[in-house]
């Protein structure tokens, strides 16, 4: 089994976070998004793991250099053509069994169907109230016949979420191909829906497979609620602190200096912070990154920012210095 992870995008809707690391690498609940999705794979006999990477792609790189052990490849996008194109990129370097993850989003799914699945291909999707914010499929008999670009009347609730399964990914590479030497773009871009129904117009039979969570990481507000999510779902973790009060669920690194505070719940305070008389609840607190002084809930905290004063509502980017008063 092969894995292609594209992960070039600029992650605006998370900046200023994104100015100094790649969005997957923004934490939560502990360590790197990636590395959750990463974890989400291993239930997988993983052959080849290939990373399209672009914006400050270096993090990425040395990142799973030095915390995995698959072989991995690394491939720029120069260009951001699209989802397609970042693809048809690996074009020559893989072949056969092919999982696509992107990685806005975290998700728990049966993966072990893709060792068994007869099918040319599965889309994970989940059910939504609202369907018109998202790509969705079309089911008719049990197989996918149509996806639809964020549908302006209704004709599916299942949502796409990011994650594919490809029985032969050069079938995949030919019809990107033919999707670029066409020029059929969407919204500009070389779509990989698009790609997919092609193969779907030449008959090749895909399924849809629900998945049982799927949380957002895309924007500051989704990552808050993803944080929550996972402290409540097996990454809280908190060594004791005498001085300090702490509220489950929350996740504090064996690192973390904690001091005459309170912690929780839903806090992630990662390694290297420094916490001093300060209350800090819904919060993700980066590397280095020192506090004092405050009360802090709904706030995303960069690596090595200080923040010191009264008590406020912040979005504050890695390196950054807040001071009140």
């Amino acid at each position: 089994m092969n894995v292609i992870i594209p992960t070039a995008g600029l992650g605006t809707r998370l900046r200023p976070h994104t100015h100094t690391k790649p969005k997957p690498m923004v934490h939560v609940a502990g360590k790197p998004v990636l590395g959750h999705l990463l974890e989400r794979l291993q239930v997988l006999p993983i052959d080849e793991m290939v990373f399209i990477i672009g914006h400050l792609g270096e993090h990425i790189e040395e990142y799973v250099r030095q915390n995995y052990s698959f072989r991995s490849h690394f491939i720029e996008q120069k260009e951001l053509k699209g989802q397609a194109h970042a693809i048809s990129l690996v074009k020559g370097l893989i072949s056969g069994p092919t999982v696509i993850l992107f990685v806005d989003t975290i998700f728990d799914a049966d993966l072990t169907l893709l060792n068994r699945t007869d099918a040319d291909g599965v889309i994970y999707v989940s059910p939504v109230e609202d369907p018109a914010r998202f790509g969705v499929v079309i089911v008719e008999e049990g197989r996918v016949t149509r996806l639809v670009e964020k549908p302006s009347t209704p004709v599916s609730n299942l949502a796409v979420i990011g994650l594919y399964y490809i029985r032969e990914v050069n079938d995949l590479f030919d019809a990107i191909d033919e999707l670029i030497e066409r020029n059929i773009q969407t919204k500009g871009e070389y779509y990989l829906a698009d790609a997919l129904q092609l193969l779907i117009d030449k008959g090749q039979t895909f399924i849809a497979e629900s998945v049982t969570v799927w949380e957002d990481c895309g924007t500051p507000e989704a990552l808050l609620q993803t944080n929550r999510y996972l402290l409540e779902h097996g990454q809280a973790q908190a060594p004791d602190h005498t001085n300090a009060l702490i509220i489950q669920p929350v996740y504090i690194a064996p690192t973390a200096t904690i001091i005459n505070s309170v912690i929780g719940p839903y806090a992630s305070i990662a390694d290297g912070a420094v916490i001093r008389d300060a209350i800090i609840r819904d919060s993700i607190v980066s590397q280095g990154a020192s506090i004092a002084g405050v009360l802090l809930e709904y706030s995303i905290i960069g690596d090595h920012a200080r923040v010191k004063g009264d008590y406020e509502r912040l979005n504050v980017g890695d390196s950054s210095v807040v001071q009140f008063g």
